[in-house]
Parts: structure tokens; sequence; C-alpha cells
């Protein structure tokens, strides 16, 4: 292990919320049993919706391309069971809107195993070019599994003057009652370091740092167990801080390097990995099985059975919820994600997403807002914001509408909307979704002068 991981070293600022991990840190997980109806987002990732393969009628199998990339920034969508599409056009997503979607009824009557035969096979990974990894990971619609769903693919084209130095796996899980990744570390560790191994080779990276806070000793323990001499990884335990899982917080926290505003981490030399996409990518290259479920974890005071789940992406949550003893009358608001940075579910009918970390149920102990006081300039914003904003300021302009200022001198769009801001502060201001109703506005604005 490199001598500087030991020292400690973290990023400055960030906050301590309460963990909230013990309701299901000890939970295995467990599969969810298939449902009648899913239904697949075509623009489950950043970037351009995928372009349906299918229509109506078509009988498919489970892991069968059933959407096609539109574009470089956009990726693949596989069918999660084996049945017969119903719908091809607009469904409920979870902010309410409708957008674009595949709706598969499944076959009753399907075993639902997965076979290798209705997908690439990619067991000669070894002999695939950089190129071929690329063009092998778009097909196979792995995408940011930490909650933001960007395409891998784009991230591990690097341009021919970049080299990659260090592959960084992040394994924090810094927002509170998430154990999904946890325990994907305690129960499939080998899957873990397969996939960094995979990783590292195809991107020519020296050696990999596996980032992993210190209140998750048994996946630190674990890793540590399969960890042989020969493998180029290191397992870095991290000091507990919120954001710690956010690129620059991991990259300042285990290299000690600063990640300077406007770039990427491939401009250091480091290229960042979700745990949750690196066994993605071992599950894909090794079984050849495409993004076609994820854990997700099920907690929060408002639900009856928490756990920690396999689904297939595009089950319905309420059926999720369903299989975990459904919600407590009390509940009040059920979030998709973190409490930090997640979203407020606006229908329960719709599916889980490639990105979707977890289902988190508040109820009115944890919803019922605080009352709201005037700004006292105390600063604490701005020593708990780890991008070195003025969140404060900020939200001031948010709320006079005075967008282009925000961008012009105060940098808006470099805000992750993490959520430390609103948690420091003592006047209970809702700072960061001040801020984040700006940047909605800002790229609107964008978007009409485009």
């Amino acid at each position: 292990m490199f001598n500087f991981f030991s020292l400690g070293q973290s990023f400055s600022h960030g906050v301590h919320p309460p963990h909230h991990k013990e309701q299901t840190e000890d939970l295995p997980i467990q599969r969810v049993p298939f449902v009648s109806r899913y239904v697949m987002p075509l623009g489950q990732h950043i970037g351009i919706p995928a372009q349906p393969v299918v229509k109506v009628g078509d009988v498919v199998q489970r892991g069968q391309l059933i959407a096609k990339p539109n574009g470089f920034i956009s990726t693949a969508l596989h069918s999660p069971v084996t049945g017969k599409i119903t719908d091809i056009g607009m469904h409920r997503y979870v902010d309410g809107s409708f957008k674009a979607a595949i709706e598969i009824a499944a076959d009753p009557y399907a075993t639902q195993q997965f076979s290798v035969s209705s997908t690439q096979s990619n067991s000669n990974i070894q002999d695939l070019n950089l190129d071929e990894f690329i063009s092998a990971v778009q097909q196979s619609g792995i995408v940011g599994m930490g909650g933001a769903a960007f395409p891998s693919h784009v991230k591990y084209s690097i341009p021919e003057e970049q080299k990659i130095n260090d592959l960084l796996v992040n394994g924090a899980e810094c927002e509170p009652y998430l154990t999904n990744d946890h325990r994907l570390m305690v129960e499939r560790p080998e899957a873990v370091l397969r996939g960094c191994e995979i990783l590292r080779q195809q991107l020519g990276a020296k050696r990999v740092a596996i980032g992993v806070e210190k209140n998750k000793p048994e996946s630190i323990s674990k890793l540590q167990q399969y960890l042989t001499a020969d493998m180029p990884i290191d397992i870095v335990p991290l000091e507990v801080k919120y954001p710690q899982g956010a690129e620059k917080m991991l990259i300042k926290s285990i290299y000690n390097k600063e990640l300077p505003a406007g770039k990427l981490p491939r401009d250091i030399g480091i290229a960042v990995n979700n745990v949750g996409t690196i066994v993605a990518l071992a599950d894909y290259f090794d079984q050849g099985m495409p993004l076609i479920e994820r854990i997700v974890t099920l907690a929060g005071p408002g639900v009856e059975e928490p756990a920690n789940l396999i689904v297939p992406i595009g089950t319905p949550i309420r059926d999720v919820l369903e299989f975990a003893g459904g919600l407590k009358e009390q509940t009040r608001e059920v979030i998709m994600g973190g409490p930090m940075m997640g979203s407020p579910v606006a229908d329960l009918d719709a599916p889980i997403l490639k990105g979707t970390s977890g289902i988190l149920a508040f109820t009115d102990a944890e919803t019922a807002r605080p009352r709201e006081y005037p700004c006292i300039r105390c600063a604490r914003c701005l020593e708990a914001c780890p991008y070195f904003l003025n969140p404060s300021r900020l939200a001031l302009l948010g709320k006079a509408r005075l967008f282009e200022e925000m961008q012009e001198k105060y940098n808006v769009m470099d805000c992750v909307e993490c959520g430390a801001c609103t948690f420091a502060c003592p006047s209970n201001i809702p700072i960061v979704q001040h801020i984040r109703t700006a940047k909605d506005n800002l790229r609107n604005l964008s978007a009409k002068n485009n």
C-alpha cells in the first residue's frame, strides 16, 4: 500500500450527517420476484435517449437488446425479462413527467433465467483493444451506478494525448441510509476485484485504489481478504465525511490532488468509477450479462421491512415496496436515491432505473419542514461547501431571479447540489433547492438562446 494512503488525508469542508445505515447494513442481498409488467424509459442515462429496435407484439428474451444507442453519448437498453412488447410510447417517469419508454409484459410461464446466447459473449476480453472495449461497454448498457447514470463508455474514451495512471473505485457510499454498495463489496468481493482488473488493463492504469469509508469495516476486511499480492490494488480506508463520494473529494482524499474547476479526472491521469459499475463490467465481460438489474436499498422510517434487493430494471417502485411489506401509514414522502441528493418520487408506478441506488420512505417526523429564519451571515454554508462556493449568496440571487449573475460572477454551475449547505444552515433555509431551481432556469435560458 502506498505510504501516503495511510496518512488519513481528507478533503476540506463537508459535513457529518447521521449515517442511518443500521437498518440495512447487515441485511444480505435478496432477489425480488419477477412481476407482470416492466417499463423501460429510453432516457435512463445522461445523453441522447436510446432508439427502439423492437415493435409492439415482439417476443423478447431476458437480456435481449430492445433499444440501441442513438449517438455516442447514448447507451443500449436490454429487456429485463422474457416477455412481450406491449407498448412503445409515453409513460410516467419518477418526477411525474411523461417520457418515451418501452413496456414489457412478462411471460408468466418463463423461467426468466438469463442465457448468454441472448446477448453478445465477451469471454475473450483480453483480445479486445480499447476501441472494441468501449464499443462493447456501450452495447452493454452500463452507466454510472452511483446515481448520475453517465454512460460508462464515454468515461473510457480517453484522448490520445492523455494517459490514465490510476483507476479510482468509489466505495465510499457517503449518503445516509444507503448500503447497496456496502453489501456488494461484502457479498461479491471477487467480482469487485475482477472488474477492477478488467478496467485497469484496458485503460492502461498502473494501480487501482478502492476508497471505502471506515464505517464499513466489513467491506474493507472482505476486499482485503480476497486481495492477493500480485494484484496492483489498494484498499484505502477513508475518514467518514459527506460528500466523500464526489469525484473531486475522493481524488483529494486519496491522492491529495486538486481537480481544477472545469476539468475531468482524466485530465490529471485518473479514472473514477463506482463500485457497482465495476461489478457490472465483470458480469458483462465474464458472463455476458448486460445491465438489466441492480441492487437497491429500501430503507427509512416509513418502510415496513428494510432490505437490500436485486431488482430488474423497469420494475414499478410500488411492486418493490410491496415486496418489502409496503409503506407505513404515516409515510409522507418517498425518495429515489439518498436523502441528501435524491429526488422525490411523484408516482409509485414509475420504474426502477439504472441509476436507482435506493428507495427511501420518510414519515411526518422527517419531512415536516422546520420554520425558516432569515440568514444570519454565520458562514456555516461556506464552511460546509466542498466546492468553495458561496451558497448563501447564490440562494439570495436565485430568489431574486438574477440567474445570469449567479453564473457570471459565482460559477453556480460548479455546484453539484450535494445539500451540505442546507444541512449546515441554522436558519433552515433550503439553500440547495434555490440553487437547483436557478440552475434549471439557466439551462432553459441556454436552450432558448440556442
